[in-house]
């Protein structure tokens, strides 16, 4: 039997691989080939109820990156842990050419998403930004915002007032921007040019009223129908711009708390992230303007980041080979 070779690449030997320029490249190109019609679909997610924990995964196909897969994923059950797999295929063969243990990318591929967002649909000379959550999520989505614009002031606002100072006295050794601490939402949202919230919340953690007119606000912390960041004002006044348009039907848990509370209707989708990227739909469109991008996490920017990250490392002799049968050789019957 002839296995085909594919490459395992361990967290450690992923880190320090690319910068955040590096991962907005790829994303965007990724994104940009969803938006002129590559197939990607949100998540499917498993709730377990006892042991309490979730399956769930997503997947993409990007023809000319040359790749397809995504994650699958367990978080919670006995382990009250999580265990991030990433398989990666060549689109043009189907071969599997990587198995990536994929913890350690997820904050910067889902920060770059941001990245994106933000470079399409917040104002070129934003400089100040709030943020919302003083977790790894939240640290990412700081690195990205500030690889695409000049931000020069930072309010991070967590409940646990421990969390965000130190995690505001980290930031603010890691970036060029002055990163504070605030003791509330509005002292974080107001003035605000740029709006991330990162949080585990289940009820909005900002009122929608406090957004200045020309506003882009990314929302990443949830994908659960019942939960929201945000609340129906901040969708209503913006330019609603999903991950993908399935996803905001499915979890996208602030639209459709908006639908429910009639603050609008499905029609405000204004498009998707990768319609944008690829010219298909507008971006912003003038200064005044209120952008939402909401992202639950897609195929995409896991698939886009895990083929930039497996070329890098196949380069560099990094990961051991491992072998995979072919159906037409494994499935014998015997």
């Amino acid at each position: 039997m002839t296995d085909t070779e594919v490459l395992f690449l361990r967290s450690d030997e992923l880190s320090g691989l690319a910068t955040f320029p590096d991962y907005i490249d790829a994303v965007r190109e990724g994104y940009r080939e969803v938006g002129d019609g590559a197939p990607a679909e949100p998540r499917t997610k498993l709730v377990n109820e006892s042991p309490p924990g979730m399956l769930t995964g997503y997947m993409a196909v990007l023809p000319e990156t040359g790749a397809m897969g995504g994650y699958t994923y367990a978080a919670g059950f006995g382990d009250r842990d999580a265990h991030f797999l990433l398989p990666l295929f060549d689109a043009e063969s189907g071969r599997p050419v990587a198995l990536l243990d994929g913890a350690s990318l997820n904050p910067f591929k889902t920060g770059a998403a941001g990245g994106v967002a933000a470079d399409e649909l917040a104002r070129p000379d934003a400089t100040d930004l709030a943020l919302f959550g003083s977790g790894a999520q939240a640290r990412g989505q700081l690195r990205a915002a500030a690889a695409v614009r000049d931000i020069e002031t930072v309010e991070v606002y967590s409940p646990t007032k421990e969390h965000r100072e130190s995690f505001a006295a980290e930031m603010n050794g890691a970036l060029d921007a002055s990163v504070a601490a605030v003791a509330s939402p509005d002292a974080a949202v107001e003035g605000a040019d740029i709006v991330v919230t990162a949080t585990n919340a289940g009820e909005p953690v900002f009122d929608g009223e406090m957004l200045d007119p020309g506003t882009h606000v990314t929302v990443m912390g949830q994908y659960d129908a019942g939960k929201r960041e945000v609340d129906a004002t901040t969708v209503e006044r913006a330019t609603y711009v999903p991950d993908l348009r399935a996803r905001a039907h499915q979890d996208a848990g602030a639209f459709l708390a908006a639908v429910e509370a009639g603050a609008v209707d499905e029609a405000h989708i204004h498009a998707e992230l990768g319609e944008v990227v690829a010219g298909v739909a507008d971006g912003r469109t003038d200064r005044e303007e209120i952008t939402v991008f909401d992202s639950g996490g897609t195929g995409i920017e896991t698939v886009a980041a895990a083929q930039m990250l497996y070329e890098r490392a196949e380069a560099q002799g990094l990961g051991e080979t491992i072998g995979f049968a072919p159906a037409s050789e494994a499935l014998t019957g015997e």
